[in-house]
């Protein structure tokens, strides 16, 4: 017996390994960043150490494994080796006489949300020959920083816009035919098609609440075949003529309460005395023989006087316009300006839920939004989509309230139909998108977002993506104007934490919990202990769920020994 144990003691002398672990204590570690932190899901960290001279023996090999330890279990990293002068084996060479440093970057690994309580410890095991002894655990760190767990999930759907107006144009027009060099309005242009389907819209509607009859333009023209002067004079009595003709047909209604159109003051006139813009429009349109040749004509003077004596030159011709076109030129245009009148908000509100098959898309696109309420907003979306399934905007909008209700899966079938009906349309796109990101395809979700284009809205969405990939200044840029939460987090995550409290008191989502979480956070970056527990108490005080998150959080941990801090998360 005593034998043996004095040559376990030699052996322990000589190969230097009871020296080490006597000595661990002087072995200088530490831990980059510390605490820990998660970005895009993973863990990385680096660690350093210091053996001083005479420290490290030179038969010794030593494994080093970080162990990060949290409720629920611990996970083993990847060794590293380091090995002395005369050891046997790979792995970095410590120097016995002049000590020696290593540096270990760690694998990335999987973050788990218990991981936010987590320890990081190293575990040694020093070698010589057969012989193995362990060396006492180091602690490098306390916690998990995951402050971008922070990032709201409050993705941007776009709704498809109506295009419902309340008033829609509804003018009537009419002409009134004149004889050669004449103003006398005759008996049988009164008779006229045109004018039989004006008198009957008049008729008609002149009673109706839906139409209002603003007023009445009329235009008179002359053919560019009697001299200038005269033509002035002619147009401007077709003018009157015209006007005066209309005028007795209103009057005709009796209704004393309708005085529409039964005086000059609601007739507006106007006269262009020879009218060779038309005349260049029924050549235009014609199929006789010299027609390039009076087109040419008409470009090649300015002067009204020569262009129809050029015209009149061609004898045949002339007679052929004087006989097609130049009767089409005498005339009175009579317009009624009038506007057609949607149904009233009120009525649209009621058939929207009560009738809804009377209504158009147009007009049910539009009541949805007369509504604030969530679940009438989705009754009338799919009414919609029952009746106008193929028009893309209905299931669209279906689905942006179905998220807002947080029916992802439904929300989801919504946006495929949608997309079964325009597949590239920038909105489904999106929308289909933020379906993907819910559902944790990031990767799918990225490439709907590309798809979509460059809205504020999909920008936005991207900024979400890329706060959870660890792509934090991308993220800044794509909040863009955005200014709240979400960029502020970006910002302090991109090392910028001087800008949260500008970017969140600038925003309509200053005064939310997880907003003054996150100015205590960024204190607690810049040292400001004072204000951290200051924001924090507000937060606290807000959703008192955030006191046990708090308590958790490796952002404060340099507050956990102050009273300040304890009194408000325990």
């Amino acid at each position: 017996m005593g034998a043996g144990l004095s040559v376990a003691v030699i052996l322990s002398g000589c190969d230097g390994l009871g020296k080490m672990i006597k000595k661990q204590k002087d072995i200088k570690y530490t831990v980059s960043p510390n605490p820990i932190e998660m970005h895009g899901d993973s863990v990385q960290f680096s660690v350093n150490g210091k053996f001083n001279p005479k420290l490290f023996a030179k038969k010794v090999t030593l494994t080093l494994t970080p162990y990060v330890k949290y409720s629920g279990g611990e996970k083993a990293l990847k060794p590293v080796v380091l090995v002395g002068e005369k050891a046997t084996g790979s792995g970095q060479k410590i120097a016995f006489s002049s000590g020696g440093t290593f540096n270990y970057t760690s694998e990335k690994f999987a973050f788990d949300p218990a991981m936010r309580n987590a320890t990081v410890e190293l575990r040694g095991e020093g070698t010589v020959k057969s012989k193995t002894k362990a060396f006492d655990p180091v602690p490098l760190a306390d916690g998990t920083m995951a402050t971008s767990l922070l990032v709201r999930n409050d993705e941007k759907g776009i709704m498809a816009k109506d295009a419902f107006v309340k008033v829609v144009p509804a003018n009537q027009s009419t002409h009134i035919y004149y004889q050669m060099n004449q103003a006398t309005v005759r008996p049988t242009e009164m008779k006229s098609e045109e004018m039989k389907a004006i008198n009957d819209f008049i008729a008609n509607n002149l009673s109706s609440p839906w139409y209002e009859f603003k007023g009445i333009s009329v235009s008179a023209y002359a053919s560019p075949d009697g001299e200038t002067d005269k033509n002035e004079n002619l147009a401007k009595d077709r003018a009157k003529s015209g006007s005066e003709a209309l005028m007795s047909e209103f009057k005709k209604n009796k209704d004393k309460n309708i005085s529409f159109g039964k005086t000059k003051e609601q007739f507006s006139v106007g006269t262009t005395r020879e009218d060779w813009p038309g005349f260049k429009s029924l050549m235009e349109a014609s199929n006789m023989a010299d027609k390039d040749l009076i087109l040419r004509v008409l470009t090649m003077y300015s002067d009204p006087d020569q262009k129809r004596k050029e015209i009149k030159n061609l004898s045949k011709t002339y007679t052929e316009l004087a006989d097609k076109v130049l009767p089409k030129l005498r005339r009175s245009e009579i317009t009624l300006n009038v506007d057609k009148k949607s149904r009233t908000d009120e009525m649209l509100s009621r058939l929207a839920t009560s009738n809804p098959d009377s209504l158009s898309v147009e007009e049910l696109l539009y009541a949805a939004n007369l509504t604030s309420d969530i679940n009438t907003k989705a009754q009338i979306y799919r009414s919609a989509e029952k009746q106008y399934g193929s028009d893309w905007r209905t299931s669209n909008n279906l689905g942006c309230v179905l998220l807002m209700q947080n029916k992802v899966s439904e929300a989801g079938d919504a946006f495929k139909r949608a997309a079964k009906a325009n597949a590239n349309e920038p909105a489904v796109n999106n929308n289909m998108g933020i379906i993907e990101a819910k559902n944790g395809n990031r990767s799918a979700a990225m490439e709907y977002y590309n798809k979509a284009g460059g809205s504020a809205e999909t920008n936005y969405n991207k900024g979400i993506l890329e706060v959870r990939n660890g792509k934090y200044s991308d993220a800044v840029n794509n909040f863009c104007s955005f200014n709240g939460h979400n960029k502020a987090l970006a910002q302090l995550m991109s090392g910028n934490a001087s800008s949260v409290k500008e970017t969140i008191g600038s925003s309509n989502e200053k005064d939310m919990a997880y907003s003054y979480y996150l100015m205590a956070v960024s204190y607690a970056r810049q040292g400001n202990s004072t204000e951290c527990v200051s924001a924090l108490k507000t937060a606290i005080e807000k959703d008192n769920s955030l006191k046990a998150y708090a308590k958790d959080d490796a952002e404060f941990i340099k507050l956990r020994g102050k009273s300040e801090f304890t009194g408000l998360v325990n």
